[in-house]
Order: structure tokens, then sequence, then C-alpha cells
């Protein structure tokens, strides 16, 4: 479980000043982080360490990850979005 200071700091590194991925980040962090396990928590704060473009490539699946723990979350957070 992490402390308040710490979802404080997700929550400002979650806004990333595009709207395309603060819409997405913002509300999976405030409504979903927290049912993750500790490793896909991690892969969020991993996540959260790439560039803009990258994920914005990533989540409108243009792109996709080299690493398999990257791809995983992104999975996570699309599939959330818009279920298969």
């Amino acid at each position: 479980m992490k402390s308040q200071e710490e979802l404080n700091r997700l929550f400002w590194h979650s806004r990333r000043g595009m709207l395309e991925l603060d819409v997405l980040l913002v509300p999976f962090l405030k409504e979903a982080f927290n049912d993750l396990s500790e490793a896909d928590q991690d892969r969020y704060e991993k996540l959260l360490t790439c560039e803009d473009q990258d994920m914005f490539a990533w989540f409108m699946r243009k792109e996709v990850p080299e690493d398999p723990d990257l791809a995983r979350i992104v999975d996570i957070i699309v599939n959330r979005v818009q279920p298969d």
C-alpha cells in the first residue's frame, strides 16, 4: 500500500500536460491504481518515466513498448478504457 505522500507524487507525475495522456492516466491512478498488484503498481511508476510521445503512441496502439513490463501496464490501462 502506497502512502498518501507517494500517491500525491504519482498524481503529479501522472499529469503530463498532454490532454490525451491526462484523461487516461489521472483517472486510472484515482480509480484503479490501488487495486493493482504491487508489481503492476511498480510498472505504472516505470511508465511515468517514459516520454510523452512514446506513451501517446502506445496508448493509441500505433506502437508497442519493447519492454514487456511497459507493454503489460499499457494494456491494463487501455483495456480499462476500451474493454475487448
